[in-house]
């Protein structure tokens, strides 16, 4: 006995351990559940009067038959409405059914008299239906009702009528094909649960994989763009940047469950469909390229932004089609700078090896021709003075006076000409020690050391320091932050400023400087203007060469240096012909837009 009750109890346990179906599934097959129930209900209403008038010699059906079926209807409608309207407590309006489906049955089995496959084949239907929908120790109850039910009426029918051993034998048979048909139920219920719960994680991980990839697209640096049909489906946020087109908050990517779809009705298409329209007007060759390339073929070229884009700091873009196996295509955007910058760094390391290999063989010979000459210059005034001194004590002899004045009119003048030629090698020893310095610039740091700047706070503190006596007009209409070489920063602008200043006091007697700060995009513009005479048209494509000037008293390496210190940090330097005043424009990508006030004037300092 003992025995018996621990196997029942380890089985109950092993029962109520068992996994069910998720709530929308249980809904929507208890829905269909009770739907049967009432359709089987008025079969059986309907099956007992058309029994009785198809055949006149039958009895009408027993009151306890008509009361039955009479409630069974009415109960099924019940539960089929209150399981649609109340969504709660689903599993114990499912037992309360099918608990009421086996005491219906065992009813119509009593009244019928003996066991009937008809009515055993309902039974079945509620076992397995309850081991599917119920919890195992829920739908062990109601197999066991059902078994009690079948023997007892059995048992209840022999006691009343006759004993049949037949009839004993098929209700035990019965009983024993409920726990049979109970047992495949829960396995098989069991399977599909676990499948559904595969399924369920499966299309977790795909749609948590699906969240990673588009924000992995959305924060690539590259540009990714893909084209199906002739119609963009995706365009990341780099591709909006490099190609200086506006990007909504809601233009990020098309869902790519929908396997790549185009729908007008969609607002990302919408938006996606703006942006090809964009992207037609602007860049009309670069899409002209893209769909032009025939399916599989993959193309590779460089592409210039035209005039309309080029005021962004990307000049350049490498764009490479590659076909996709559904037949669209993917275009991928990759901005140069990184080469540029790359190749600037090497440009960078080569001169400063040679700039340190040299500067002190050329600074040495260079620094005793700048002493010598110093040496002499002062000679040269010396001895002028020992020539006064000597003229005014002879002078008091009037018989001699003639005589030393005609000696020492051509000694002064000899020594007046040597004076010169030894201030001209001087200064030209300093010309050519500035450019040394210049040129040694670039090595005394050949890797920029990037770090963030806050335009607004720090070139307040930049021109106190270095142009403080100067008229400096400082307009910041943004609050940016940029990534940039603070040493190589203020060298970019000392030049900039120093060269605004000399050109300006050329064209006016009160020279001053206007520096502009805003953002365009994604980008931080720093305008250095002033109102000197500008640079001709012939001289625009020489105006960053090295060693170039139109000043006698330049070295013609400022901007040259400046330029390069730009594009080692990812930012251009550009002379912008087309502004009123002259003007040279630094473009750095913006690190921190959430300033953005374009008509707000966060600073105005002299």
């Amino acid at each position: 006995m003992k025995l018996a009750l621990r196997a029942v109890s380890a089985i109950t346990n092993y029962l109520q351990q068992d996994e069910t179906l998720p709530l929308p599934q249980l809904r929507r097959l208890g829905l269909i559940y009770s739907s049967y129930r009432f359709i089987v209900s008025v079969f059986f209403m309907l099956m007992v009067y058309v029994t009785v008038k198809s055949d006149s010699g039958s009895l009408l059906p027993s009151l306890l038959q008509q009361t039955a079926l009479s409630f069974y209807v009415i109960i099924s409608l019940i539960l089929l409405g209150l399981f649609y309207v109340v969504t709660k407590n689903l599993r114990r309006q499912l037992a309360f059914g099918l608990a009421l489906d086996v005491i219906i049955l065992s009813l119509l089995l009593y009244t019928n008299g003996a066991p009937d496959l008809q009515l055993t084949m309902l039974y079945m239907v509620v076992v397995a239906a309850s081991f599917m929908l119920l919890y195992g120790s829920q739908a062990l109850i109601i197999t066991l009702l059902a078994i009690i039910f079948v023997i007892y009426q059995q048992f209840f029918y022999a006691i009343a009528n006759s004993m049949s051993l037949a009839n004993l034998g098929d209700a035990l048979l019965m009983s024993a094909s409920f726990l049979a048909v109970g047992v495949l139920s829960w396995s098989i219920s069991q399977r599909l649960v676990q499948v559904e719960q595969v399924a369920a994680n499966q299309a977790k991980e795909v749609e948590r994989l699906n969240v990673i990839n588009q924000e992995v697209i959305t924060q690539m640096v590259n540009g990714v763009i893909v084209i199906d049909r002739q119609h963009i489906v995706l365009a990341n946020l780099a591709a909006h940047q490099l190609l200086s087109i506006p990007h909504p908050p809601l233009a990020s990517m098309l869902d790519t469950s929908s396997h790549l779809r185009y729908e007008q009705n969609n607002p990302e298409a919408t938006l996606l469909a703006d942006f090809q329209q964009q992207l037609k007007e602007q860049h009309l060759q670069l899409i002209d390229a893209c769909l032009s390339v025939s399916e599989g073929l993959s193309r590779s070229f460089v592409y210039e932004l035209p005039a309309v884009a080029n005021a962004s700091v990307v000049g350049k873009l490498r764009v490479q089609i590659i076909p996709l196996k559904d037949n669209s295509k993917l275009i991928m955007l990759e901005d140069l700078r990184r080469e540029q910058a790359s190749a600037q760094q090497l440009k960078l390391a080569s001169l400063g090896q040679l700039t340190a290999s040299i500067a002190h063989e050329i600074r040495n010979p260079l620094a005793a021709i700048s002493q010598a000459s110093q040496l002499l210059m002062e000679d040269v005034v010396e001895s002028e003075r020992n020539k006064a001194a000597e003229h005014s004590t002879i002078s008091s002899i009037n018989s001699t006076a003639d005589h030393t004045t005609a000696m020492t009119e051509p000694a002064n003048t000899y020594m007046t000409g040597n004076h010169e030629l030894y201030e001209m090698i001087f200064s030209q020893t300093k010309r050519v020690n500035r450019i040394i310095e210049d040129i040694l610039k670039l090595s005394r740091q050949q890797v920029a050391r990037q770090q963030s700047i806050l335009l607004a706070d720090w070139l307040p503190l930049f021109l106190d320091n270095y142009f403080r006596d100067h008229d400096i007009f400082l307009r910041v209409y943004t609050n940016p932050t940029i990534s940039f070489d603070m040493h190589q920063l203020e060298q970019v602008l000392i030049n900039l400023i120093n060269n605004g200043l000399r050109h300006s006091s050329y064209a006016h007697p009160h020279a001053f400087v206007e520096i502009e700060i805003y953002c365009a995009d994604n980008d931080v513009i720093i305008d250095i203007l002033d109102d000197g005479l500008g640079v001709s048209s012939n001289d625009l494509q020489h105006l960053f060469n090295p060693f170039f000037t139109t000043d006698e008293a330049g070295t013609g390496l400022g901007l040259y240096l400046s330029q390069a210190f730009c594009e080692a940090n990812q930012a251009r330097l550009l002379y912008i012909p087309e502004h009123q005043k002259t003007c040279f424009r630094l473009i750095a990508p913006a690190i921190d837009t959430d300033g953005h006030d374009a008509d707000k004037r966060l600073t105005e300092d002299q």
